[in-house]
């Protein structure tokens, strides 16, 4: 339940006793029972105090954020079937209502950063072309490619890097913006080489099937791995998972 759907005013049973107005941050008086018509019963300053907010109240939600390129001219991917494959394996698993997925199609460099501050995503997703060392190719106002620089995408993430936990790079040779991208969040994922189109979707597809149903980011790598190689493709080794060093 997200916090939009707190009532202004809710009861909560504690030890027998219910208490009121829970919403926002304030202290919970255990036992403290809420006063019958006609009584005044003020708190024990002996008892035990816990803080409280809405969101302790809540299940915790993550964001996935789908960021998309494919400029012209470029070779096109089939970025909708892999966002369609994932979506579709957030909405089967058993802890689906904790995850939205948003989406963001033919990005620009202004998008990438609009979209963080309107999502406030805690996994990233970006899905097309990689350049290497020259940085990952986005689109400009006119739909054709624009490199963005490794160093950009770098500082950019270091602005969000109290929120963004985890980010998944399904680009050719983008383990370069991979290791710069992971000075300042925690788990990044990044291609070694080129990877295909199926082996790209069949990682993403293993991937977040483990990440809806609550496993590890680790484990959710390994499974990404071993959904390409179960697939019968050769190229289980192009994704490589970089940690944050502590």
């Amino acid at each position: 339940m997200s916090q939009s759907n707190l009532s202004s005013e809710n009861t909560f049973n504690i030890s027998g006793s219910s208490i009121t107005n829970l919403t926002g941050s304030g202290n919970i008086y255990y036992n403290e029972a809420t006063p019958q018509s006609g009584q005044q019963n003020a708190p024990d300053p002996n008892l035990q105090k816990l803080p409280v907010s809405a969101s302790n109240l809540t299940s915790a939600l993550k964001t996935i954020l789908f960021l998309a390129a494919n400029p012209k001219g470029s070779p096109q991917l089939r970025l909708d079937e892999e966002v369609r494959e994932i979506d579709a394996g957030l909405q089967r698993a058993k802890r689906r209502d904790q995850f939205v997925l948003q989406q963001r199609w033919a990005v620009n460099s202004r998008d990438i950063h609009r979209a963080m501050l309107d999502y406030q995503p805690q996994i990233i997703h970006f899905s097309g072309h990689g350049a290497g060392e020259e940085g990952l190719v986005l689109e400009d106002e006119t739909g054709k490619p624009q490199l963005v620089d490794t160093a950009a995408l770098s500082s950019l993430f270091e602005l969000f890097s109290d929120r963004v936990e985890c980010v998944v790079l399904n680009a050719c040779y983008s383990q370069t913006q991979a290791e710069a991208i992971a000075q300042h969040i925690p788990y990044v994922i990044g291609m070694n080489k080129a990877i295909g189109d199926q082996a790209a979707i069949e990682f993403a597809v293993g991937f977040y099937d483990a990440i809806a149903a609550g496993e590890s980011v680790e484990f959710a790598y390994k499974l990404g791995c071993n959904t390409i190689r179960m697939a019968g493709i050769a190229e289980h080794l192009t994704p490589v998972l970089i940690q944050k060093s502590t």
